[in-house]
């Protein structure tokens, strides 16, 4: 489903990515870990399209599509989504109408009709039921006054509305209590098909307790460096990251 090969990118000609090759099936879900300054959240920035990073050199595909031609607004109509680590709030503007609006953008580009204000409001009252999530905060603007862990929700919320192919979530872990990371996680599972695939970046082993990855990649300095189970993910919590780094310096 996604193919990186030797992908390079930059921001304000500082190169951030120094080669990344990865390799997604459908149904899987990859884990990406790394310390801070890794490019963790480059390279989930760099696939959906972030218009602040330069890809220097390097090819991603999506269903063998050339990735990295598409328009943000394009990859989003072709199934990628890309959940924020840092929700950003928009005011005036009301979280289901929004996410009517892109559903409905979704649709016109498949060829398909779009629906009306009422078949979404009861499609909208079943995804809520996947979050947990209070109703009452879908006709708020959005995450406009949502604590942390609401809006994180609201980024699963989403992902459950648009259905997408390749779900990017960047850190959906970060900042979260016990309870609101087990309802995420838990989101995160129901909506984890064999048709579909997940990129998780993670700083934590904690949410890969809950949402098993099939591979674990580690990112350091622009490259991934070493990949496995998720067992990988349990000894990196043991013992950080020095060790890999030290084989690495001991390879040179």
């Amino acid at each position: 489903m996604l193919e990186v090969n030797e992908l390079h990118a930059s921001i304000d000609d500082n190169d951030i990515l120094k080669g990344i090759n990865l390799s997604v099936s459908p149904g899987e879900i990859h884990a990406i870990m790394g310390p801070n300054g890794s490019g963790k959240s480059t390279l989930a920035n760099v696939l959906a399209g972030h218009p602040s990073f330069t890809v220097t050199s390097g090819t991603a595909t999506l269903n063998k599509d050339d990735l990295l031609s598409m328009l943000p607004e394009e990859r989003a109509r072709a199934g990628v989504f890309l959940c924020f680590q840092h929700p950003v709030e928009v005011p005036g503007v009301r979280l289901d109408h929004f996410m009517r609006a892109g559903y409905n953008a979704i649709k016109k580009s498949n060829g398909e009709d779009e629906i009306d204000v009422l078949k979404f409001d009861r499609m909208l009252n079943e995804k809520v039921k996947v979050v947990e999530m209070d109703r009452n905060l879908i006709k708020r603007a959005v995450n406009e006054g949502f604590s942390g862990g609401e809006k994180k929700r609201n980024e699963i919320l989403q992902m459950a509305v648009y259905e997408p192919t390749l779900s990017i979530l960047d850190e959906p872990d970060s900042g979260l209590d016990v309870d609101a990371l087990r309802i995420v996680a838990n989101g995160i599972n129901q909506l984890h098909t064999p048709s579909n695939s997940i990129l998780l970046v993670t700083h934590y082993q904690r949410i890969l307790n809950y949402v098993v990855p099939d591979k674990v990649h580690v990112l350091i300095n622009g490259r991934i460096v070493k990949s496995g189970g998720k067992d990988l993910a349990k000894q990196i919590e043991e013992q950080g990251y020095d060790w890999i780094e030290a084989d690495i310096q001991a390879r040179k």
